[in-house]
């Protein structure tokens, strides 16, 4: 559906409007074919000439060798001498590394000295003896080269064999292809596998080589760090010995006393507080008016339980006695001096717990005291011996440092030695070299013969069309545009739409369901003075001096988009109903006539009858234009004139009739064209009817008109705010949008007429 919340540019474009100009596809399509003779024959030339090219050059042949290097060494010991890479890139990295190791010099030099390639003549020996020496060779006597020439001859070969080679490794994976190349099959396959056995070689010996020197490196320092240890653990014995430093080997004596009496002295003082609050709460309970039984120690004395046990029973005897007998009774007063006799006996009892509780507390004061003083009198020792411990520790510093360094040394310089002997790499050849089969240069005559066919018909076919550019006499005759459509295919469109149908795919017109946006260009236009008409009875309405399309372009792109329109109106009415437009615009100007009497001449042009209605019930500008064109004959439609003189339809030369606007009331004038509308709907004597309004802002009788309308086209000028308009246009349709079938931006400019009227008036 049509996106009302995006502006529309004044430079949008419909996709059709981009016409190709110039060397189209079709041009270039049939030139080749005229020209496939001389095509053919520059490929199968080309093709012969890589063929004999490829029979010229001498065969490469390559043999590939897989190494699996991987950078995580065999775990033969604890500690290695290089660090391990952990994450992925140090792994990556560390195996390009070793790739680069496998093409250095000493693991080619040594694939030399293996292969005497010195002597090989494809790597450069055989020419080094010189003419002198090949003179010498004749006669059997051969001449050995010096040291200096030997390196050179090295050199030279190391030189040679380094192009030889290629090395690469495999993503994402630890394996390490070398690829080696030779004129001889047999050469490469025999060179491949001495390289990664030279490579495991170099590998092994680099590993004992740096073993061996660790190992002499650590053993240079262990006596100077042996005699170091002694030293410093012959001054701490003495220092020990001079300043009474005895103990385990943790702590000293003298701490070890601090210590537990400092444990001792903390509980003496715990049972301190223990024994004065026992000894508060007791005096506490004496002095209060309750029961002095109720501390802990007489609730659970079992003694006082029983006293407590008899007082309760002789209360209860004497409460007896109170309620049968007098209170003068010698009974009741035996049993009153029993209870007084018993709880004089419980405060006896809680008075020994009191004093137990005093003897107690003087007790642990006693000690804590005591404690304490002894306490005092380690301390004082415990700071001389302190003062003294700061050198202690710093002598046991020193031999402690002395050990761990000394143990470290000696100990790392035993696993060096025996490394010197392990091989911890875990780099193998998992794939042998073998003899190769095939050849890799040349490639397979097969190929050569496809390429040089592929490249020689691409030059020829470059050539002729540089020549038929530059000099287009030698080249074909202008082809027909791919634009231009048969009368047959036009005259089927105007057949369908004439039927209310819809035209077949061929037609190249493309039906869409979305508005249609075009763009009304003073390109397509011609113009003409107002007044000029024709000499026969029937109006041309492209002499009314209004702009109207150019004759001759059946399939110029404002025409397809209106077929389009079209096509999408023809979709929307029912296919028993004769389909209605209404051509509307924001402002009652010239620029919406113009359009809607433009978009009825397209129909004609395309043989569809048109009946242009003048639905502006405001300005009436069609009908100011058309009015003095009526004739006074009867016509069908006078039966719309009830009660007022109504118009007549004015026919044209061009397909078209005309309907002006009823002179009378707004409801009047919208009920006939109503009206008109039926009768055209019945009469089925007409393709299309265009309604050429109504302006805004709507009346009631405008929305009537609206409402007859299958579909509604915009007209936006571009010389004004087009977003602007079309934002109203949407405003007052409200949910009515939907009917839009097409926006129209009219860059025609009506005063350019009215001007060129004046001129020449």
């Amino acid at each position: 559906m049509f996106i009302y919340d995006q502006p529309i540019k004044p430079d949008a474009r419909p996709a059709a409007a981009t016409a190709s100009a110039g060397f189209s596809v079709l041009d270039l399509t049939r030139l080749l074919w005229q020209r496939k003779v001389a095509i053919a024959s520059a490929a199968l030339i080309s093709a012969c000439v890589a063929i004999a090219v490829g029979k010229s050059l001498t065969p490469k042949y390559t043999a590939s060798a897989q190494l699996y290097v991987d950078p995580r060494e065999l775990q033969l010991v604890d500690r290695e001498l290089t660090p391990r890479a952990q994450d992925m890139s140090g792994l990556a990295m560390v195996v390009e590394s070793q790739a680069r190791v496998i093409t250095s010099n000493n693991v080619l030099l040594q694939v030399i000295r293996d292969t005497n390639l010195e002597k090989d003549p494809e790597f450069g020996g055989g020419d080094a003896k010189g003419l002198v020496g090949s003179l010498l060779g004749l006669i059997g006597v051969e001449l050995r080269p010096t040291a200096e020439q030997q390196k050179q001859i090295q050199m030279s070969a190391l030189e040679a064999l380094t192009r030889h080679i290629n090395v690469k490794k495999t993503d994402r994976t630890f394996i390490v292809d070398i690829d080696v190349w030779s004129h001889e099959p047999a050469k490469a396959a025999m060179l491949a596998n001495a390289i990664s056995k030279a490579y495991l070689a170099e590998s092994k010996q680099s590993q004992a080589a740096a073993a061996r020197r660790a190992t002499s490196d650590l053993s240079g320092r262990l006596k100077e760090l042996q005699e170091r240890l002694r030293n410093a653990e012959n001054t701490l014995a003495v220092y020990k010995a001079q300043n009474n430093f005895v103990g385990t080997q943790d702590t000293l004596i003298s701490d070890q006393q601090l210590s537990a009496s400092n444990q001792r002295l903390a509980a003496a003082r715990a049972l301190t507080l223990d024994a004065q609050a026992k000894f508060d709460q007791i005096q506490a309970s004496r002095k209060a008016s309750s029961d002095v039984g109720a501390i802990p120690e007489a609730l659970q004395s079992p003694t006082i339980a029983n006293l407590r046990a008899q007082q309760a029973e002789a209360r209860k005897r004497q409460a007896e006695l109170q309620a049968e007998l007098g209170p003068r009774h010698p009974a009741l007063r035996q049993v009153e001096q029993q209870v007084q006799d018993l709880r004089r006996t419980i405060n006896e009892e809680v008075e020994r717990f009191a004093q137990a509780a005093r003897n107690d507390l003087v007790r642990a004061r006693d000690y804590e005291a005591s404690l304490n003083k002894a306490l005092e009198t380690q301390k004082s020792q415990s700071v001389q011996m302190s003062q003294a411990s700061v050198r202690l520790r710093e002598l046991e510093r020193d031999v402690e440092a002395s050990r761990d360094v000394y143990q470290s040394f000696l100990k790392r310089s035993r696993e060096t030695e025996e490394q010197e002997s392990l091989n911890t790499s875990n780099a193998r050849i998992i794939g042998e070299a073998t003899v190769p089969q095939r050849r890799t240069f040349p490639p397979a005559m097969s190929l050569l013969a496809m390429i040089g066919f592929v490249l020689g018909g691409l030059a020829a076919a470059g050539w002729i069309v540089a020549v038929n550019q530059l000099m287009p006499g030698m080249g074909t005759g202008p082809l027909p545009r791919p634009e231009e459509t048969p009368p047959e295919a036009l005259k089927e469109f105007a057949a369908a739409v004439a039927k209310g149908g819809e035209p077949r795919p061929h037609t190249a017109v493309s039906l869409i369901e979305k508005p249609m946006i075009l763009e009304l260009q003073e390109a397509d236009m011609i113009r003409t003075l107002g007044g000029i008409l024709a000499t026969d009875s029937i109006a041309d309405v492209t002499r009314l001096g209004w702009p109207t399309l150019r004759a001759g372009f059946p399939l110029m792109t404002v025409l397809s988009a209106m077929r389009e329109m079209r096509g999408a109106l023809t979709r929307r009415a029912s296919e028993q109903t004769l389909p209605v437009m209404a051509v509307i615009g924001a402002d009652a100007d010239q620029d919406r006539s113009i359009a809607a009497l433009n978009i009825a001449l397209a129909a004609a042009r395309d043989g569809a009858k048109v009946l242009l209605i003048d639905a502006d019930l405001k300005q009436r500008t069609l009908s100011g234009k058309v009015s003095h064109l009526a004739k006074s004959e009867p016509s069908r439609f006078g039966w719309l004139g009830i009660g007022a003189k109504a118009p007549h339809p004015i026919p044209t030369a061009n397909g078209i009739s005309i309907l002006p606007v009823l002179a009378a009331s707004d409801a009047k004038a919208g009920d006939a064209i109503r009206r008109a509308v039926a009768q055209a709907r019945s009469d089925r004597d007409h393709a299309l009817v265009i309604l050429d309004g109504p302006a805004l802002p709507w009346g009631p009788a405008d929305r009537k008109l609206l409402d007859i309308a299958d579909g509604l086209v915009g007209i936006l000028p571009t010389h004004l705010d087009i977003n602007e308009h079309m934002e109203d246009i949407i405003a007052a349709l409200g949910g009515d949008e939907r009917k839009i079938v097409g926006v129209v931006l009219s860059e025609v400019n009506p005063t350019v007429s009215q001007q060129r009227d004046k001129q020449y008036a």
